[in-house]
């Protein structure tokens, strides 16, 4: 129920950018067409279309045109945005050092790989070992335990010692994870 009501609210703000683009040109236009409609008045029709609706889709297009150019200025010239997203990005854990538990688990994969791949090179398994201490250390965090509990009970074979992990990590995650609360 709650992600149906998320869903509806999602595609409300969707919409609100088209809406509120309509609501602007129409909102201004009408606005603006008292002080410029004699600019438009006679019989003199352009393209046989008569001057008033001329007068109204020009202004209608001036302000859409208006709205464009101070979206590209804000976007490209201010870009106030830019240092929220950083901000909120330096705050993210799983965008600077921590990674998510599935990301660790085809990290250690993908390491173990690499480690076969290139066994005679001491760079590589030197930054493959690093890589390792990562993981074991990804894999002591909580968030790696709680996954690793709700593994555990929803799928039909418990989380197997992973190759990647040291020995008795997994065990040791599984005995932390009886202490968390459910959520």
């Amino acid at each position: 129920m709650r992600k149906w009501f998320m869903r509806q609210y999602w595609r409300l703000q969707q919409s609100q950018t088209i809406i509120s683009m309509g609501f602007w040109v129409t909102t201004l236009t009408l606005l603006i067409w008292p002080y410029v409609s004699w600019r438009f008045e006679g019989d003199s029709p352009l393209f046989g279309i008569p001057s008033t609706y001329v007068g109204l889709v020009t202004i209608g297009l001036s302000v859409m045109l208006a709205v464009l150019v101070i979206g590209v200025i804000y976007d490209q010239g201010l870009g106030l945005w830019r240092e929220q997203r950083t901000v909120d990005t330096e705050r993210n854990p799983f965008g600077t050092y921590a990674l998510i538990p599935g990301m660790t688990v085809l990290l250690g994969q993908v390491n173990t790989l690499l480690k076969r791949q290139a066994e005679g090179d001491e760079e590589v398994q030197a930054t493959c070992a690093w890589v390792d201490e990562w993981l074991a250390w990804c894999a002591s965090q909580e968030i790696w335990l709680r996954a690793q509990k709700h593994w555990d009970s929803e799928l039909p074979s418990p989380v197997p010692n992973l190759s990647f992990l040291p020995d008795g990590a997994v065990q040791a995650a599984r005995s932390r994870s009886t202490d968390l609360d459910d959520f």
